[in-house]
């Protein structure tokens, strides 16, 4: 689904597993099924992410910001209660996120480094 957008709803999106460069800026994916998924590079911009299962989700280098020609009252991704457990976020882009009571166990931080704790923004 390269530089296609998902359909905004509360299900796993349509390029699920495989959502490698994908649009998904301000898609609603709350309580969605993402293990495993391949979001290498995909952008997640202002998405509500809050309650997903992001369990061994590959994010690298994927935008989980806001971007500022939108306004700027608007966070980044909603990952509140998100499961992160051994997910991917090297060079990922955190900035915004809303990231409160997210599992962070075993994942890997856009810097490189593993956490159970959660990662700096």
């Amino acid at each position: 689904m390269h530089g296609k957008k998902a359909k905004r709803s509360n299900q796993t999106p349509s390029c699920a597993p495989n959502c490698l460069g994908a649009d998904l800026t301000g898609a609603v994916l709350t309580d969605a099924n993402l293990t495993d998924a391949n979001l290498i590079g995909a952008d997640l911009t202002r998405a509500d992410l809050a309650n997903a299962s992001l369990n061994d989700a590959d994010l690298t280098g994927a935008n989980l910001t806001y971007a500022e020609l939108y306004d700027a009252n608007l966070t980044g991704a909603d990952l509140t209660g998100a499961d992160l457990q051994g997910a991917l976020l090297i060079g990922a882009n955190l900035s915004g996120a809303e990231l409160v009571g997210a599992n962070w166990s075993g994942t890997i931080c856009p810097n490189g480094s593993e956490t159970n704790t959660g990662c700096s923004t």
